[in-house]
């Protein structure tokens, strides 16, 4: 049916009798040029649902969910443009419900972040149509650099979010500035934008941290949003593995959050610190290791 989009489910060839054995979930998305479409196996939804719960679990504690769901998405011979969008997908159900619980617990409000979440909207917009048409090469050679300096500085300053402060910024100098900046981060590039954000609430705002990752989690829904919408109009996501992720996203994310708000700061710390250098390593991987 050309110009429609949805699921259909069918083996290749076979008949109704051949669908236990054969069952996909074939999705096409409208492209300026054409169809996208991908084949999603039965037997990949428990695993991407799995996949989907743990990662939400560590995203909504310490971010760097995308290290564990990325690759499995990409483990589905799915093509790593479309593997990009598909995440987001998933990503957004995940930051969506941590955001909620988080909110609802009183750790944070939307009133207190609203500006920031939508300058990251705008930001991240920005990066995901910039990304299109830039070399981030370079870029990624640095990126882990500046995190395995965040890594380092934590070790140091082993008390650093345990107590508010005073903030150093006046709060629409730091909507403007990180909500615009690390918006555009999160769509141009991505890899460590929850690390950026916690440390940004924690040194510029003067949060707990605990409270820094409330709020991170409320402007990561935002930038996640924005590039989501950005993939779906290019027609690169797979909605049937980017929902059944999702859907553990929401559960993991739920679970982690009611882990934080009972633990806070003694919990965050060593996991948060933990992400940060696997963080590290992975990039490092990527942009000087790997050929």
């Amino acid at each position: 049916m050309p110009g429609d989009a949805g699921w259909f489910l069918g083996g290749h060839g076979h008949g109704p009798s051949a669908l236990p054995q054969m069952l996909r979930f074939r999705l096409f998305l409208p492209q300026p040029f054409g169809f996208v479409m991908n084949v999603i196996h039965a037997w990949h939804l428990p695993l991407l649902l799995a996949t989907g719960f743990v990662a939400g679990f560590v995203d909504s504690i310490a971010g760097g969910g995308g290290l564990i769901t990325l690759p499995v998405i990409l483990s589905l011979g799915i093509p790593p443009r479309v593997a990009l969008g598909t995440n987001k997908l998933q990503a957004t159900f995940g930051s969506g419900s941590a955001a909620w619980h988080y909110a609802r617990a009183g750790l944070i409000s939307f009133h207190e972040v609203r500006r920031t979440f939508i300058f990251a909207l705008l930001g991240a917009a920005a990066g995901t149509i910039l990304v299109q048409h830039t070399d981030t090469l370079l870029l990624k050679k640095f990126i882990p650099i500046i995190l395995l300096a965040v890594a380092i500085y934590l070790l140091l300053k082993p008390e650093m979010g345990q107590v508010a402060r005073s903030p150093r910024m006046p709060p629409w100098a730091f909507d403007l500035l990180f909500g615009l900046g690390l918006g555009f981060y999160d769509g141009f590039i991505g890899p460590g934008t929850g690390t950026f954000w916690t440390m940004a609430f924690i040194l510029m705002s003067g949060f707990t941290l605990t409270r820094a990752t409330a709020a991170t989690k409320m402007v990561n829904l935002a930038s996640n949003i924005s590039s989501l919408i950005l993939f779906l109009a290019r027609g690169e996501v797979v909605i049937a593995a980017g929902l059944a992720m999702g859907a553990g996203q929401w559960l993991g994310a739920r679970a982690g959050a009611r882990v934080v708000v009972r633990r806070g700061f003694h919990l965050i710390r060593p996991i948060f610190l933990s992400v940060v250098i696997l963080l590290v390593l992975k990039l490092l991987w990527e942009a000087f290791g790997a050929r």
